[in-house]
């Protein structure tokens, strides 16, 4: 199989994430997350480097909810009906979410307290 041209790739790229835009409500909450820290970034200025913690940690949080996703959907293909071996891989991998949003919320916190507090 041949591989696509670069600008093709980008957009199936482009469009995986539009999808999540459109049906993922977990993906829609962070994204405004996303959207509020780069306010909170001009408003605050924020050095380039607290600037680079908070977008790392904002794009770790949205990239984990995708895999998660890409995860769920492949174990609802492989296995529609309830099974508790494919309950587990998605609890796993919600897991895995969930550690990169507190770790974030921990960033967030480290990052602002000192433009909140001084």
């Amino acid at each position: 199989m041949r591989k696509p041209p670069v600008h093709k790739s980008f957009l199936n790229a482009f469009h995986g994430i539009f999808q999540m835009i459109k049906t993922e409500r977990n993906f829609q909450i962070e994204l405004v997350a996303f959207f509020i820290n780069l306010f909170l970034i001009f408003y605050f200025k924020l050095s380039v480097s607290d600037t680079v913690l908070i977008i790392i940690a904002s794009a770790g949080v949205l990239s984990a909810e995708i895999f998660n996703t890409a995860i769920e959907r492949i174990c609802d293909v492989i296995q529609p009906d309830f099974d508790k071996r494919i309950g587990f891989i998605k609890d796993i991998a919600a897991g895995a979410v969930l550690l990169m949003a507190l770790g974030s919320v921990v960033v967030g916190i480290l990052v602002y307290w000192k433009y909140i507090f001084s």
